[in-house]
C-alpha cells in the first residue's frame, strides 16, 4: 500500500516570499516543470496510482495536471477536498516576511511560521480574505471556515481526510497519490512519523519532490524516502 505526498510547484508568491495559505495563486513555467519533472520520476518507480486527491487550490489541480500528463497516467480518478488546503495564514496573507518582521518581529515570525501551536492574527469577518467570500467554500457550513489556522489547526482539519478517505483506500489494496501543500504535508508527516511539536518546526517540504511511504495491512509505516 503506496502513498506518495508532493507540494504543488512553484508559484509567483513563493518566489516574492509572500504568505499564500488559502490565496488561490497559480504555478508559474517553473512550478509545471518540476511537476513535470515529479511525473517523469515516478514512473521510474513503476508506481501505478488509483486515485489523486489535491486540494481545491489551483497551484495543486495544475500541477497534477502537468505530473500526471508526464507520468502517462492522465485518466486516474481525481478528487478535490478543502481539507488538503494550506494552512490558513489569517492577517499574514498576501504579506512577505520583510513586512510580517517590520509588524510583528522576528520571534512571532518565527512562532507563527514554523512553530505548532500559535495562530497568526486573525482576519476579521468583513475582511476580503475571509474565506466566505470565496466561492471555492460556497457550501462548506461557516462555522468550518478558517479565519487563521495554527500548524495544530491544520493538522486537525486535515486528520479527517486521512482518517475516512485515505485510510480506507489504501487498506482497499490502492495507490493514493495526495498534491497539497507545504505546511499540510508537514502536519501529515508529523502524524505518520509520529514527530513531536519541536521536531515538525525542522520539516521542509521542498516543491515537487515525491515522498513516497509504504504501509502494512495494519497501516504502519514499513518505509519512508524521498524521490530525488
Amino acid at each position: 500500500m503506496i502513498l506518495v505526498l508532493i507540494r504543488h510547484g512553484n508559484s509567483e508568491w513563493n518566489t516574492s516570499g509572500r504568505f499564500t495559505g488559502w490565496t488561490d495563486i497559480p504555478i508559474t513555467k517553473k512550478g509545471h516543470v518540476q511537476a513535470a519533472s515529479a511525473g517523469e520520476l515516478l514512473t521510474t518507480t513503476g508506481i501505478n496510482f488509483d486515485a489523486v486527491y489535491t486540494s481545491v487550490m489551483q497551484r495543486t489541480r495544475q500541477t497534477a495536471d502537468s505530473l500526471l500528463a508526464a507520468a502517462n497516467q492522465p485518466d486516474i480518478p481525481r478528487y478535490t477536498t478543502w481539507r488538503l488546503n494550506e494552512r490558513h495564514y489569517g492577517q499574514l496573507q498576501g504579506k512577505d516576511k520583510h513586512e510580517i518582521l517590520s509588524v510583528w518581529g522576528e520571534a512571532n515570525f518565527h512562532l507563527w511560521w514554523r512553530g505548532y501551536f500559535e495562530p497568526p492574527p486573525a482576519l476579521a469577518m468583513d475582511d476580503p480574505r475571509h474565506p466566505r467570500f470565496d466561492p471555492l467554500y460556497a457550501t462548506l457550513p461557516p462555522e468550518l471556515l478558517p479565519r487563521s489556522e495554527s500548524l495544530q489547526d491544520c493538522q486537525q482539519r486535515l486528520l479527517p481526510w486521512w482518517n475516512e478517505t485515505a485510510i480506507p483506500v489504501l487498506k482497499a489494496g490502492h495507490n493514493l497519490l495526495a498534491i497539497s501543500h507545504g505546511n499540510t504535508i508537514r502536519s501529515l508527516v508529523m502524524h505518520l512519523d509520529n514527530l513531536d511539536a519541536d521536531a515538525v518546526e525542522q520539516i521542509e517540504i521542498p516543491s515537487g519532490m515525491p515522498l513516497v511511504y509504504r504501509f502494512d495491512q495494519s497501516m504502519a509505516v514499513i518505509d519512508k524516502a524521498w524521490l530525488k
